[in-house]
C-alpha cells in the first residue's frame, strides 16, 4: 500500500477488500432501485411514443420542469445527508432524528410551491419552456395531473434519503418495485383504454405517476412500522430544534441548497435555448434524458454508497480512512460509468427505435449519445468529487466552482450558439458540457488536498487536529 504522495493512497487502515464490499452492499440495492425509477420513465416515453413524436416532445417538457423540481429539493436532500450519515458514523439518533425533521420540512415546503404552479398554471410554466404551441397543448393536462404526484415523490425521496444514509438500502428498493408495477399496470389500462378503462393518452400516464408515488410512500411506511427502532416514526424527535442546530444546519447545507438550486436553474435556462430549436431535436433531447438515466442507474448507487461511507468514516473521526476511500471513488465511479456506456452503444440504435421518432430526431439522438460517451464520463467524475466534498461537511468549494462554471462558461456559450449564431442543433447540445472540462482539473486538486474534511460530530473534530498535521506533511 502506498503512503500519502500524491499518487492514490492507502492509509493504515484502508482495506480494498472491505471498500468493495461495502460498495456492493450500498450501492447495489440503491443502483436497483435507479433501475427501477428509470425503467417506470422509460415504460412512460415508449407508451406515449406510440401517440407521435409531438407528445414525445410534450412528455419531455413536462420532465424538464419536474427535474427544476428536482435540482430545489435535492439540495435539501444532500444537505440532510451530511448530517444523516455523520451522525450514523458517531451513533447519534438524536442528531438524525432532528436532522431529518428538518430535511423533510424543506423539502416539502419548495415541493408545495412547485406542485401549486404545475396544477394551476400548467400553460404559463410550459410557455416558458418552448415556443412550439402544439407541444404546449399536448402537455397542459399531463402537468397539471402530475404536479399532484410531487409531494408524494418528495415524501418518499426525503424517507429514502434517510434510509440509506443509516445503510438500509433495501426497504426503499421494495417500494421502488410496487410503484413502477402499479406505474407500469395504470399506464397500459389508462394510456390506451384497455379493460373498460377510459383512453386518456398522455393524461393517462400522469394519473400512473401519482398513483405510484402514493403506493411508494405507502409500502415505505409499511416497512417503517415494522421497524421499532425506525427513525422516520419517532415525529416528536424531529422538531427538537434549537438555535445552535439549525445553525449548523443552515450553514452547511446552505450552499448544498444553493449549488442545486442554481444548477437547476442553469439547467432550466439551458432547456429554453433547446425548447427554441427544432421539433426533432426537442424530442431527441427527451428520448436522451431517459436513456441517460440508465447511466444514472449505476452512478446514483456509487454516489450514494460514497456518501453513506465516507460521511459514516469522518463521522466517526476516521479521516484518512475516510479521504482513502474518497479518493478512490474519484476513480472508481468514472471507470464504472463509462464502462456502461459503453456497454450501452451497441443498443443505441434499436432502443431508439422504440419511442416513435422520425429520421431526423433519430439521427440527433444517436449523435447525442456518441457525444456523451466522451462528456458524461468526465460529467460524472465531477459529481462524485463534489458529492464526497459534501459527506466529508465541505459544501462551499464545489458549489462555487460548478455554479461559476455553468453560468460563465458553458451557459452564455450554449445561448450565443443556439440564440445569435444559429449553430446546428448537435453543436449546441454539446457546447452545454463546456464546463465540466475546466471542473475536471479544480476539483482533482482539492480532493488531493484533503482541505474538504469539515465533520460536524465531536469525534470527528476531535481528530482533525491530527489529520491536519498529517496531510501538512506530504
Amino acid at each position: 500500500m502506498r503512503q500519502i504522495n500524491g499518487s492514490l493512497p492507502a492509509g493504515g487502515n484502508f482495506n480494498r477488500r472491505d471498500f468493495y464490499t461495502s460498495v456492493i452492499t450500498i450501492g447495489l440495492p440503491v443502483a436497483l432501485q435507479n433501475l427501477l425509477t428509470t425503467s417506470a420513465g422509460m415504460v412512460d416515453t415508449i407508451m406515449i411514443g406510440t401517440l407521435g413524436e409531438q407528445s414525445v416532445a410534450a412528455a419531455g417538457i413536462c420532465v424538464q420542469f419536474s427535474m427544476l423540481l428536482f435540482a430545489a429539493w435535492f439540495g435539501f436532500c444532500n444537505g440532510g445527508t451530511i448530517f444523516f450519515a455523520q451522525y450514523w458514523g458517531a451513533g447519534d439518533e438524536q442528531g438524525i432524528c432532528r436532522a431529518y425533521g428538518i430535511t423533510f420540512s424543506c423539502m416539502m415546503a419548495v415541493c408545495l410551491v412547485f406542485s401549486g404552479f404545475a396544477v394551476f398554471a400548467p400553460e404559463f410554466i410550459l410557455s416558458i419552456y418552448t415556443d412550439k404551441e402544439a407541444i404546449r397543448a399536448a402537455a397542459v393536462p399531463y402537468l397539471r395531473i402530475v404536479g399532484f404526484s410531487y409531494p408524494l415523490q418528495i415524501w418518499a425521496a426525503a424517507i429514502s434519503s434517510l434510509l440509506r444514509s443509516i445503510e438500509k438500502v433495501k426497504i426503499p428498493l421494495f417500494a421502488s418495485i410496487a410503484s413502477l408495477i402499479t406505474n407500469f399496470i395504470l399506464n397500459w389500462l389508462l394510456i390506451f383504454g384497455h379493460f373498460g378503462f377510459p383512453r386518456m393518452g398522455m393524461a393517462g400516464a400522469a394519473v400512473g405517476t401519482v398513483c405510484a408515488g402514493a403506493v411508494n410512500v405507502l409500502v415505505l411506511y409499511i416497512f417503517c412500522f415494522r421497524d421499532k427502532h425506525s427513525f422516520v416514526l419517532r415525529i416528536r424527535d424531529h422538531f427538537h430544534w434549537d438555535l445552535s442546530f439549525l445553525k449548523e444546519y443552515f450553514s452547511r447545507s446552505f450552499f448544498v441548497v444553493c449549488n442545486e438550486m442554481f444548477y437547476g436553474i442553469g439547467v432550466f435556462i439551458i432547456n429554453i435555448i433547446i425548447g427554441r430549436q427544432s421539433e426533432a431535436g426537442i424530442a431527441a433531447m427527451a428520448v436522451f434524458r431517459v436513456l441517460e438515466g440508465l447511466l444514472f442507474v449505476f452512478f446514483g448507487g456509487l454516489a450514494n454508497a460514497s456518501a453513506v461511507m465516507v460521511g459514516k468514516k469522518i463521522g466517526a473521526g476516521k479521516h484518512r480512512e475516510g479521504y482513502d476511500e474518497g479518493r478512490r471513488f474519484t476513480l472508481l465511479c468514472p471507470a464504472v460509468t463509462l464502462a456502461i456506456w459503453l456497454l450501452l452503444l451497441p443498443f443505441a440504435k434499436p432502443l431508439l427505435g422504440l419511442f416513435g421518432l422520425g429520421s431526423q430526431a433519430l439521427r440527433y439522438a444517436f449523435f447525442m449519445i456518441l457525444i456523451y460517451t466522451v462528456t458524461g464520463n468526465i460529467r460524472s467524475r465531477n459529481y462524485i468529487t463534489n458529492n464526497i466534498f459534501r459527506a466529508g461537511g465541505e459544501s462551499v468549494f464545489g458549489t462555487v466552482v460548478e455554479i461559476c462554471g455553468l453560468f460563465l462558461l458553458s451557459i452564455p456559450l450554449t445561448a450565443l450558439a443556439g440564440f445569435f449564431l444559429d449553430w446546428p442543433f448537435l453543436a449546441v447540445f454539446t457546447l452545454t458540457f463546456f464546463d465540466e472540462f475546466i471542473r475536471l482539473g479544480i476539483l482533482h486538486w482539492y480532493m488531493k488536498s484533503g482541505k474538504w474534511i469539515k465533520p460536524v460530530t465531536s469525534e470527528g473534530l476531535a481528530k482533525l487536529p491530527a489529520f491536519r498535521a498529517e496531510m501538512e506533511k506530504r
